[in-house]
């Protein structure tokens, strides 16, 4: 059965850090970009990072950029999305979803995690 699972959300204060972990089961992550959405309450789901399958090439919303950093473990079959100087407004439900090549549309994503809540308050 293929699998994705998300973990490494919480509660932290504005700059703090997390990492989140994006595990896969039933399939190798290796074939496969990588896709770190987020969706807060009543708002779209947004993209925020996507590493290529080979690691090669990875990509950042400017909301982002400078604070996030995505990468793979292929040894482990898991992607990772370390998050520093969290913000408020980066309080959401973090999702992982996999496909062949990287895309900012999650609707061209073939498999999704369950998501993973991180809420940043003092």
């Amino acid at each position: 059965q293929v699998q994705l699972v998300e973990s490494g959300g919480g509660l932290v204060q504005p700059g703090g850090s997390l990492r989140l972990s994006c595990a896969a089961s039933g399939f190798t992550l290796d074939n496969y970009a990588i896709g770190w959405f987020r969706q807060a309450p009543g708002k779209e789901r947004e993209g925020v990072s996507c590493i290529s399958s080979s690691g090669a090439s990875i990509y950042y919303a400017d909301s982002v950029k400078d604070r996030f950093t995505n990468s793979r473990d292929p040894a482990k079959n898991t992607v990772y999305l370390q998050i520093n100087s969290l913000k408020p407004e980066d309080t959401a439900v973090y999702y992982c979803a996999a496909r062949v090549y990287c895309s900012g549309r999650a609707r061209v994503y073939d498999y999704w995690g369950q998501g993973t809540q991180v809420t940043v308050s003092s």
